[in-house]
């Protein structure tokens, strides 16, 4: 009967162990020091702490998720857990622990042929790992695995199994990958569709392409020819405008003078004829240049003084001629604005209430509100129709006009304002009641408050007339303007000397200077009136008074005059005008020596 590993007698406390029982020794923590102790319930705690860690990995074993298998190359399946037979469609893992022959046959699908790979394998590695096969099932189907195969170091022969399956993920590889065709199948059908629908669209755009390179051409055609259209116009201005002016000159000569009442007559409608004249061609020249966009604001802080008081005193003697009482209310505000352009705008609100206004009386005045002013010319008229009030501002569109004998104007002073507060940003409102008159509104920036300064000239009129005995020159390089300016300059009892250019204004000179130059901007051979005008202010030493007189509005030109201080007039020049100014000058300046 053998012994019991605790009937054993103990060795003597000095006595060499055997060399066999020195690893167990030391494996159980017992040395040559301890063999005194009592060895049994130190090995005895061992061999429970072995059989607890050979139970949980026994639990796990059998409580696995996915099957394991123990195994030899030589034998076959040995042991297995309960997830594997499940995987297998077996109840009891006893049923799979098939020897070789049995694997190649219920198991691999890849028979006796995929055993010799996986012995080929695991003969020269120690595992086989991430290997995808396909096993039987019981009821014969066919399940997609995943195995990791590892040799057991200490056991020749024999190796370990894990098993997951993985038929769900196989199965949803085929469907993407029919899915993967059928798109495929689509992308190709569609793509044949798109490559068709493009070749269409080629053949749209190309047809597209040349309708917009006719248009274009029709465009740039039409451009061009609105372009030559506004450059001619704008190039003969000067010509256009030269005889007016001449024609002006001599009606006003002869209107002054006393002549029997038939050829008063003529020479007074002569004159209304030059004065329609003038206001087509100043309307269709400031369109010209509006339509050329060559217009740009140069925005200045004036006072409502500065702004409305010269268009007060201009118009008052209109209205009174028309039978009209010209009202203002003119508060103490300063604007920010381009004050030519806003002139021109509330000049021509001015002319079309005194125009249209058959009794009663005309009002310019100011509303303040919020950080604008409004500037009104209210009028009792005849007043404008609800769904008219649009058609003022279209061109050549006169209202309520039936015969020919009764138009005033061409129709184009509302479209030349309209431009020019599009210019300035400034918003217009109409307001209009048939019978009861029309009320203009322009609204306007305020501006921080300023003293108002003298504008250049002042046109004030004088107690004396200063222009009989003076000396005046008038260079110009049209004869007929020379003629007409001399004959109403020596009515008004001036002494007239003329010249075509510098030189021959020296000549008529013989050494003494005038009291006033009349120059005209564009002289023969690029040479400009101001260029003349200091050239004899250089010549007599003295700052010669001087007024320039042109045809050119362009703002360059008056840029150029305003920074040398010349009061400018444009042709054709009115004679009251003109004479203020010179009058004003003259009394400014002492006579020449």
């Amino acid at each position: 009967m053998p012994r019991r590993f605790d009937d054993a007698e103990p060795l003597p406390a000095d006595a060499p162990l055997p060399r066999d029982n020195e690893a167990l020794a030391g494996l159980l923590g017992l040395g040559s020091n301890s063999a005194r102790k009592s060895h049994y319930p130190e090995l005895l705690s061992r061999l429970e702490e072995l059989e607890t860690e050979r139970n949980r990995y026994k639990w796990l074993f059998e409580h696995a998720v996915h099957g394991i298998f123990q195994a030899s190359l030589s034998e076959g399946l040995r042991t297995a857990n309960p997830a594997l037979a499940r995987m297998l469609g077996y109840d009891d893992p006893q049923q799979v622990l098939w020897d070789l022959s049995d694997l190649a046959t219920h198991l691999f699908v890849g028979g006796a042929a995929e055993l010799e790979h996986i012995r080929a394998v695991l003969a020269h590695e120690p595992g086989l790992f991430g290997y995808e096969t396909q096993l039987r099932r019981r009821d014969g189907s066919i399940i997609h695995v995943l195995m990791n195969l590892l040799l057991k170091p200490d056991e020749a022969g024999l190796f370990e199994g894990f098993v997951a399956d993985i038929s769900e993920r196989k199965q949803a590889q085929q469907r993407l990958q029919s899915l993967n065709e059928q798109l495929e199948q689509r992308v190709s059908a569609r793509t044949a569709e798109l490559e068709q629908a493009n070749q269409e669209l080629q053949q749209q755009i190309i047809a597209r392409e040349l309708t917009e390179q006719a248009l274009r051409e029709a465009r740039d055609a039409a451009e061009a020819a609105n372009r030559s259209k506004d450059k001619y116009l704008a190039a003969a201005s000067h010509d256009l405008l030269q005889p007016l002016n001449a024609a002006r000159l001599l009606i006003s000569t002869l209107r002054e003078r006393a002549l029997p009442a038939a050829e008063q007559h003529l020479v007074e409608r002569s004159h209304l004829a030059l004065e329609g004249a003038e206001d087509l061609l100043t309307d269709l020249l400031d369109i010209a240049r509006l339509d050329q966009a060559v217009i740009q604001p140069d925005v200045e802080v004036y006072t409502l003084s500065e702004l409305l008081g010269p268009l007060a005193s201009e118009f008052q003697p209109v209205a009174e001629a028309a039978g009209l009482a010209l009202r203002t209310r003119i508060p103490n505000y300063s604007l920010s604005t381009d004050l030519r352009l806003l002139t021109r705008i509330l000049r021509n609100f001015l002319s079309n209430a005194c125009r249209y206004t058959e009794h009663g009386g005309v009002l310019l005045g100011v509303r303040k509100r919020g950080e604008f002013l409004w500037v009104q010319v209210c009028d009792s008229g005849r007043g404008i129709a609800e769904d008219q009030l649009q058609n003022i501002f279209l061109e050549f569109n006169q209202l309520n006009v039936g015969r020919a004998a009764e138009r005033k104007g061409v129709g184009l002073g509302l479209a030349i304002v309209e431009r020019i507060a599009g210019i300035l940003d400034y918003p217009i409102e109409v307001r209009s009641q048939p019978g009861r008159g029309s009320v203009f509104s322009i609204r306007i920036p305020l501006a921080p408050a300023r003293e108002p300064q003298a504008a250049l000239p002042v046109l004030r009129a004088s107690l004396a007339d200063p222009l009989p005995g003076r000396r005046l020159l008038v260079v110009d390089n049209e004869l007929s303007i020379l003629h007409s300016m001399s004959a109403l300059l020596q009515q008004w009892g001036c002494e007239v000397l003329t010249a075509v250019d510098q030189a021959e204004a020296l000549q008529v000179l013989q050494g003494r200077a005038p009291d006033l130059i009349l120059a005209d901007f564009h002289l023969d051979h690029g040479v400009t009136g101001c260029q003349v005008v200091q050239a004899l202010r250089e010549h007599f030493g003295q700052p010669l008074a001087a007024v320039m007189i042109t045809a050119d509005r362009s703002d360059e030109c008056r840029g150029d005059l305003q920074r040398l201080g010349m009061p400018l007039l444009n042709k054709p020049v009115k004679p009251g005008k003109l004479r203020a100014v010179l009058s004003q000058l003259l009394n400014e300046s002492p006579a020449a020596d």
